[in-house]
């Protein structure tokens, strides 16, 4: 019996140590999850080019966004004007992206999106400015003009 006990236990032990999360596959992971919320953020860049070319007003693209984010796991979508007022989002805030990393040490980096000198933003989890959560944001270039789409997911649902 004893002698069984510590077979299972050590193909356990292995089972884990084979199996279990290495560096790698969390990179792995990361990179995976990065481009599914890139394809995201990019589909949300056309919606919102389509939406307004149609002449949907604000609101009505909120609430889109808003049914979006409590039907899946993006939590957040921010989508700025030409000068970085995030007008569209489902969240209420009234956010303005700035170039100053002084200001913005987690936000500012999205900035070249709105220049032009980037399309593709990916930011790792990490603390968020605003209030200290944790989320992983990605962000993308307007396809319509020079704006910052941003999709941003908790911590807690990156795992979901």
């Amino acid at each position: 019996m004893l002698l069984s006990r510590n077979l299972v236990a050590m193909f356990v032990f292995l089972f884990v140590l084979l199996t279990g999360a290495s560096p790698l596959k969390a990179a792995d992971c990361e990179d995976t999850l990065s481009r599914h919320i890139v394809g995201e953020a990019l589909l949300v860049a056309h919606l919102v080019a389509l939406a307004e070319k149609t002449g949907m007003r604000p609101d009505a693209i909120n609430a889109i966004l808003k049914s979006i984010s409590e039907k899946s796991a993006i939590q957040e979508f921010w989508i700025t004007d030409t000068v970085g007022h995030a007008y569209l989002t489902n969240t209420g805030v009234d956010f303005t992206f700035s170039p100053d990393a002084a200001k913005q040490p987690q936000a500012s980096i999205f900035w070249p999106l709105l220049t032009g000198s980037k399309t593709i933003v990916i930011q790792g989890a990490q603390k968020r400015e605003i209030d200290n959560q944790i989320f992983k944001y990605v962000g993308v270039a307007g396809v319509d003009k020079h704006r910052i789409v941003q999709v941003g997911v908790a911590a807690a649902n990156l795992c979901k």
